[in-house]
């Protein structure tokens, strides 16, 4: 392996499948040493894929549960101890969803989207950025989502989370504009994932219908971190979408997302 001094460092969270995974691809071939964190041993497969390569990075993975504050604390403390490094990039992609009525949700799974969703960023973000700040340089990608423009019904929870996402990324790059640090948030649409199946969602009408490829949408949300931008919608529907939401009323994006979103709507 090359020297390690000598390569920008990122960490990906959730980087064991979907986005996070070709998120950190595309990190590791784009010349940098990667920490990537998942709670699942998918993350030593992903690691091993990544070595394989054969680039020349170091790349490092963390088994640890982020919905736990200690999980959290666990994954800062490599970047935060005397003798660690302070990352370049941070790509805080782990994330889950939760369909059906809210009233019908088992509570600690809904409290766990929160945990892991909207917390463990929270928690992460505060960790990581003093020492970013200290050295005047660094790239924040939340991965957000277009639903977070939306009301989601059958999925209020999780469209709640990435609403607080978006507005959280978009608050703190105002707050960092004199640092040397820039924030940019990812917003997806419905993407080739596990998300619908952990989610229980595959009788829905998104649930079954085409998807975006994740490599595509993490090559967008890549492309703007490397740029500097505030946020990037991936895929040209999703724009079009994004677009459409600054003008459609609230109770009229709930009814659509109803329609999307629950149960039963696939077969529909």
């Amino acid at each position: 392996m090359t020297d390690s001094a000598n390569r920008p460092l990122a960490l990906i969270t959730g980087a064991s499948s979907g986005i996070g995974h070709e998120l950190a691809r595309i990190f590791v071939q784009d010349g940098y040493d990667v920490v990537i964190a998942a709670e699942d041993a998918g993350i030593d497969t992903v690691a091993n894929e990544l070595r394989a390569l054969g680039l020349g990075g170091r790349v490092d993975a963390v088994r640890v549960d982020l919905t736990k504050h200690e999980g959290v604390d666990q994954l800062a403390a490599r970047f935060t101890s005397a003798d660690g490094r302070a990352p370049d990039a941070v790509a805080l992609n782990a994330g889950v969803g939760l369909g059906h009525a809210f009233v019908d949700q088992d509570l600690e799974r809904a409290q766990e989207i929160i945990d892991l969703n909207v917390t463990s960023t929270v928690r992460l973000t505060h960790r990581l950025l003093p020492a970013m700040i200290a050295r005047g340089q660094g790239k924040l990608l939340f991965t957000s989502s277009i639903a977070a423009l939306m009301p989601g019904a059958f999925q209020a929870v999780y469209n709640a989370s990435k609403a607080f996402v978006h507005s959280f990324s978009e608050a703190i790059r105002n707050e960092l504009k004199d640092t040397g640090i820039t924030v940019t948030a990812l917003q997806p649409g419905a993407t080739d994932t596990n998300f619908f199946a952990r989610a229980d969602m595959l009788d829905t009408k998104v649930g079954t219908d085409p998807k975006d490829d994740p490599a595509m949408v993490a090559r967008a949300g890549y492309d703007a971190m490397v740029a500097g931008k505030d946020h990037v919608v991936a895929g040209l529907k999703n724009k079009v979408q994004a677009v459409l939401s600054e003008v459609v009323p609230e109770t009229v994006k709930a009814e659509q997302h109803r329609k999307m979103a629950e149960p039963g709507s696939g077969s529909k």
